[in-house]
């Protein structure tokens, strides 16, 4: 693990602020980059695609202008990405933040990359699709892990005799590895690195599992928002791109949505009738993101746990005391 001292002595970890959507991180990430003179890193699986701006909740133009943002526009929404794309892309920012001698700040809810970032794992550069993960924390959430191990201990007896069946976030990744890619974990750990953090990293959330129905008016709420500021728009672009259909964007929330209400005729009389459906399925798909979240940080050790209703100013005031030196 590197020492960050030497380039900004003031702190001794660089935060990570995660959570579900419309959980007010980003606000908090804000604060403390003003607080800090920092800058921020994104961790989102979206935000990374040039053109999906409200969809995704990318920052405006003049937050970016008030604090330098990263991994932000990074592709186009025809490329792949993977996590390892990722990871290695964020560690190069890293660098070059700390490089001026500034606070990186780091902010997004994919939890796969949080996790590979926090864990310091250099995965076999195979995509694991990520509704796959989501639906297996799901799973576990409505049935107990019983059910996942005693199914990885058939595929990977090798694997699962390392792991233990409460470690569910162990089971899950090697599940979901073999389940994408028809290779066993043991089999790809032959050509995978798992050399822990390359940096002190601290992790926060705000706690919003005892509140999940204000969470969750949130987020419907955010919606109507992001209609009003041109979503249907914004999707109609899409569809109507050169990018392949196969492409990460067009399974992402808040896109995948649209897809009948744009391909039917215009005039039609269920026209009116399938926006409304697409609104209501975005934000039903969003609490169900939001509910996978949840579960996916609810299950990473360390986590420290942030007050969901405190102002944003108050929390970067907790986080500031966590990584400060001294």
């Amino acid at each position: 693990m590197r020492d960050i001292s030497g380039s900004v002595p003031s702190y001794k970890a660089i935060p990570i602020i995660c959570g579900p959507t419309a959980s007010g991180k980003s606000a908090i990430a804000n604060e403390l980059c003003l607080m800090t003179g920092g800058e921020l890193v994104s961790c989102d699986s979206m935000q990374i695609y040039k053109g999906l701006d409200v969809g995704t909740a990318k920052p405006t133009r003049a937050e970016q202008q008030a604090i330098p943002h990263h991994m932000i526009d990074i592709v186009d929404p025809a490329t792949s990405f993977s996590v390892n794309d990722f990871r290695s892309a964020c560690i190069k920012e890293i660098e070059d933040i700390l490089g001026r001698r500034r606070l990186p700040v780091l902010c997004g809810g994919t939890g796969q990359y949080v996790s590979a970032l926090r864990d310091g794992i250099r995965y076999v550069d195979e995509p694991i699709p990520e509704d796959l993960v989501d639906s297996m924390y799901e799973q576990i959430e409505d049935e107990g892990p019983d059910k996942l191990y005693a199914e990885l201990q058939e595929v990977d007896p090798a694997a699962a005799s390392k792991i233990h069946p409460n470690n569910k976030r162990r089971v899950v990744r090697a599940l979901a590895v073999y389940k994408a890619t028809g290779k066993t974990m043991s089999e790809w750990n032959s050509s995978s690195k798992m050399t822990g953090p390359e940096f002190p990293f601290i992790l926060f959330e705000p706690d919003w599992e005892e509140k999940r129905d204000l969470l969750y008016d949130r987020i419907n709420k955010r919606v109507d928002i992001m209609m009003d500021q041109g979503l249907e728009a914004e999707a109609r672009k899409l569809y109507g791109s050169d990018a392949p259909r196969s492409s990460t964007c067009f399974q992402a929330i808040g896109y995948k949505e649209f897809a009948d209400y744009l391909s039917a005729e215009e005039g039609s009389p269920d026209k009116e009738a399938m926006l409304r459906k697409a609104i209501y399925d975005i934000k039903l798909n969003s609490r169900h993101y939001a509910k996978r979240q949840l579960t996916w940080f609810r299950y990473i050790d360390g986590i420290i746990k942030l007050p969901c209703d405190n102002d944003p100013s108050e929390n970067a005031e907790r986080i500031l005391k966590q990584i400060s030196a001294g």
